[in-house]
């Protein structure tokens, strides 16, 4: 089920409105904001792009009576030039990144994302990308496990926790979800096991570093803001702080002045070309969090294009 469904479309609606209206869904998934954005838009073309090939074929199935106001792209979401460019479409009005990984990547077993259930550590969002978690887990050196636990999963034991996989892989290798379970909870202090699953930070930070999902996004943001044509908006939903901090700063860049403080006239150059459309970032009511818990840790952030060109090239 799509999070904040109807704040997302609302925010978007005045620049989707125009017949002719184009939209980036940058994070296609299951393709349920987009369903629900051509249906509200009649005269809006939607291009979808996302990085799991088995995502992207569901949604064309689900999307397909769209006909070709549905454009689908295999790609990653830093790619969203060169996927507008293969579509023919140097500009757009909207764009929506819904962050994090999917409820259906989450309950496929193959794909290794959960520590709920013993599933082999794999956490690849495309399948055809050659690095798993279980190569990371199984290969790297425990000063580099422990800085990605810290530094993506913001993990306290990051380095008690890199040190027990590395004594635990010497009589045999980590393969799957509930083996490395059970080396992190063996490992925790029984002061702290109280405090949450003990895998949920240090998955994320494998899921993170396998996919490369945060590099991704600190170029993805300013790409897609270049492509923003006047008028249009973009809308960014995370669900952890490292994500929210990196739309925060990419929007920022675009929204504040960079006149140096006390000159008397804004320039051309200096001047904001985007302005925040929230005050902010706006969570999911209790309602929503009930029905959906993946809502209960979303952040949303939107601004509009107010100045200037889209770059498109």
């Amino acid at each position: 089920m799509p999070v904040l469904l109807a704040t997302t479309l609302d925010l978007l609606a005045p620049a989707l409105e125009r017949d002719g209206a184009v939209v980036v869904d940058a994070t296609l998934g299951l393709g349920g904001h987009a369903e629900a954005l051509l249906e509200r838009f009649p005269g809006l073309r939607l291009v979808g792009v996302d990085r799991d090939p088995t995502a992207l074929a569901l949604a064309g199935e689900r999307l397909a009576r769209f006909g070709a106001r549905f454009h689908g792209v295999h790609a990653v979401y830093d790619e969203i030039p060169a996927a507008l460019d293969e579509a023919g479409l140097p500009a757009v009005d909207g764009v929506l990144f819904d962050l994090g990984v999917s409820s259906m990547q989450l309950d496929e077993d193959d794909r290794g994302f959960s520590y709920a259930r013993d599933v082999p550590l794999d956490m690849r969002m495309d399948p055809g990308e050659p690095r798993t978690a279980a190569d990371v887990v199984n290969g790297w050196s425990a000063a580099d496990l422990a800085r990605i636990f810290s530094r993506y999963g913001e993990e306290r034991l990051a380095g008690r926790y890199a040190r027990a996989i590395v004594a635990a892989r010497e009589a045999t290798p980590v393969r799957g979800s509930a083996q490395l379970v059970a080396i992190l909870e063996q490992a925790t202090p029984a002061a702290m096991k109280s405090r949450g699953h003990v895998g949920k930070r240090v998955f994320q930070a494998l899921r993170i570093e396998v996919n490369r999902e945060l590099e991704v996004l600190e170029r993805a943001i300013p790409a897609a803001l270049d492509r923003i044509l006047t008028g249009g908006r973009i809308v960014i939903l995370s669900y952890h702080s490292l994500e929210d901090r990196i739309a925060k700063r990419a929007l920022a860049a675009r929204t504040v002045s960079t006149a140096p403080r006390g000159l008397p006239v804004e320039t051309d150059e200096t001047a904001p070309t985007f302005r925040m459309l929230t005050r902010g970032t706006p969570t999911a009511a209790d309602a929503e969090v009930q029905e959906n818990p993946r809502a209960a840790s979303v952040r949303l952030r939107a601004a509009e294009r107010i100045r200037g060109e889209p770059r498109t090239a």
